[in-house]
């Protein structure tokens, strides 16, 4: 079966010569019991490799199944792929077969494969090393005779490095690998994917189809389009329905596309100037300094003004106490980050003294310490009613009536 033949029969737009590149080796790999790894950006269309090399194979009267590894908890994930004996684990009221074992004599599409555990991943390279498995619970070897298809978007040299991705199950799935290309190199097939798209949408809603004016066609062609496909198709729908004009201006497409990706220019990196280097950790560090010098003063300020009294806050409405405890919980959530940063290697980004920021934690934990108290005592001692005075969560205000051994 020629290229032009698989485009037609699985929806394939285009003429991109990478493109049909892939697809060729999709078709010549199809006949044998190769693994495939198939690597692509989101939405560039990587669903439908599988499909063509299960449809050109051998196996094409076995069952096909793709799974969404990302979509499958953890938990859980081991049961689903291998299956599992009754028993096995709570709420395993009977056995339950797997997809490898449905899957017998067919293809198995593993989509965003680097979401898996490890642990599942060494399940996984047994199956490819010996077509053997063992299901959760048992001690029973089952043999299954399987194809797999892989997939994923993830820099997955990147993420070995990293320790997310097993390097030996690595190079058993990429025996032959498929690169999709990102619609952003495909310049030539945008305008065709949207008439295409257009043309659906203009059938399926019962509608005039979309028309683009010179300058709305060259915006689209240089776009970076982060989303792909995905992001065209769902960018031409809203279009088709919303827009009571078909003729798609340039104006019209600067209301549907993200003004800081509108460009499909090259972006200069950090990396291009050595000597201006900066690490993201060097990053972290001056951004939490920055964001919890901002909390402090804040903080500061609405407890000054609750010295008042107890009337609200005339700029948002709302109940001081309630404010300052939001801000509270926002500090809370930065300083669990702090506690695995060295303060003292963060000192180059901040012209402040460390004894100056203790000393005013110390005087703002002192008045949300007398803050809670107040409140405890007003409600004699229920918890439920001082959160919702103070604005916070039951769940936080015990965790701070612990921190602070606040005595009922």
């Amino acid at each position: 079966m020629d290229i032009q033949s698989i485009k037609q029969r699985f929806g394939i737009i285009g003429h991109d010569s990478y493109l049909e590149r892939a697809i060729q080796v999709a078709v010549q790999v199809a006949p044998t019991d190769l693994t495939v790894f198939i690597n692509g950006e989101s939405g560039t269309g990587k669903e439908v490799f599988p499909k063509i090399i299960h449809q050109s194979s051998a196996r094409k009267h076995g069952a096909y199944i793709a799974v969404n590894c990302g979509a499958i908890p953890e938990g859980t994930i081991d049961s689903e792929l291998f299956g599992h004996e009754k028993g096995s684990f709570t709420g395993a009221h009977e056995a339950r077969k797997g997809y490898f074992e449905v899957v017998d004599g067919g293809t198995i599409f593993l989509d965003e494969i680097a979401e898996l555990p490890l642990s599942t991943q060494v399940r996984l390279l047994r199956i490819l090393e010996s077509g053997e498995f063992i299901k959760v619970g048992s001690s029973k070897v089952i043999k299954t005779d399987v194809r797999i298809v892989a997939a994923t978007n993830v820099n997955i040299p990147d993420a070995i490095e990293r320790g997310k991705f097993r390097q030996d199950l690595y190079y058993r799935l990429n025996t032959v690998p498929i690169v999709i290309p990102p619609l952003r190199n495909r310049k030539d097939d945008i305008l065709l994917l949207f008439k295409k798209f257009a043309g659906d949408f203009a059938e399926k809603y019962r509608m005039p189809i979309l028309q683009l004016t010179d300058e709305a066609s060259q915006i689209l062609i240089n776009h970076r389009w982060p989303g792909n496909i995905r992001q065209l198709k769902n960018l031409t729908e809203q279009i088709s329905i919303i827009e009571k004009s078909k003729l798609v201006t340039a104006e019209t497409l600067k209301l549907y596309l993200p003004k800081d990706s509108s460009s499909s220019l090259p972006i200069l990196y950090a990396r291009d100037h050595e000597e201006e280097k900066i690490s993201e950790r060097d990053i972290l560090y001056k951004v939490l300094f920055d964001m919890k010098k901002d909390l402090l003063e804040l903080k500061k300020t609405v407890a000054t003004l609750m010295e008042g009294g107890e009337q609200e806050n005339p700029l948002h409405q709302q109940p001081k106490g309630q404010l300052i405890n939001k801000y509270q919980e926002n500090l809370d959530d930065i300083e669990d980050d702090y506690t695995n940063i060295e303060i003292s290697e963060a000192d180059d980004y901040q012209n402040i003294h460390p004894a100056e920021v203790i000393t005013e934690s110390l005087s703002l934990q002192k008045k949300e310490i007398d803050m809670i108290k107040r409140a405890l005592e007003r409600h004699n001692g229920k918890r439920k009613n001082a959160s919702k005075e103070l604005g916070i969560s039951e769940r936080t205000l015990y965790r701070k009536i612990k921190e602070y051994n606040i005595n009922l």
